[in-house]
């Protein structure tokens, strides 16, 4: 049986699906939003911890963007691997539980702008690329957009969670808790998997990372080759 006229296999001139090349426009459309709203918002940031945040954050972001259009756009590995993002936030200090406080309404003016919302909109657009990032990673075929995204999804969480911290430190982002009964239940609702077999084995291909392990700056892989995908 023969191939129908528009069916590729093995190395085809452009090789993204249709999900992936739909997908691949949103992540980009909203990264570009999401570096025009930080422009947007830079004149009006009054805390110097928070501008420091917003310019490598978006210093960051903006070199990511590159590299996922030159990966999308040629197929082939951007003009240097992929970097992990180093925030300066402590993460030892989080406030838990709720004071009170104003109720939040819409500003009317821009000189209404306060750094509260300014971080607030941060974090909900870095939340938004995290997830139509991962999405898109699942949908790539070209193993070099889909190594270029997998690696970026990290670097998203990362950038929220500092915003989440300089927010928390300011008070502007309460942490309620549950009941100490009820945070107990809660915590102890689910047990470890009791197959023995299983369980004591380390699943193959995989590799043992403490979870206090500071990342490395930067990994300088090549997403081209079958080694890292």
């Amino acid at each position: 049986m023969n191939n129908a006229p528009n069916m590729h296999v093995g190395t085809v001139k452009r090789n993204h699906s249709g999900h992936e090349v739909f997908d691949i426009h949103e992540v980009l459309s909203v990264t570009v939003s999401t570096l025009d709203s930080y422009t947007m918002s830079r004149q009006y940031v009054k805390c110097s911890e928070l501008l420091t945040i917003l310019d490598r954050q978006y210093k960051f972001l903006t070199d990511e963007y590159n590299m996922l259009v030159q990966a999308f756009s040629t197929g082939e590995d951007p003009a240097h691997g992929t970097l992990r993002y180093q925030m300066t936030q402590h993460n030892d200090t989080i406030v838990y539980g709720m004071k009170p406080s104003q109720p939040k309404k819409p500003i009317h003016s821009v000189m209404e702008v306060k750094d509260e919302g300014i971080s607030g909109h941060m974090l909900i657009m870095l939340k938004t690329l995290a997830g139509i990032r991962t999405v898109a990673a699942t949908e790539a075929t070209n193993p070099v957009v889909r190594r270029v995204l997998a690696d970026s999804i990290p670097n998203c969480i990362e950038m929220a969670y500092e915003i989440f911290l300089y927010q928390n430190k300011h008070q502007y982002y309460q942490v309620p808790q549950l009941a100490e009964a009820d945070m107990a239940q809660m915590q102890n609702s689910f047990g470890l998997a009791t197959n023995q077999s299983q369980a004591s084995r380390q699943p193959q291909g995989s590799k043992v990372v403490p979870i206090n392990q500071t990342p490395s700056p930067s990994s300088s892989m090549n997403h081209g080759s079958p080694q890292s995908h």
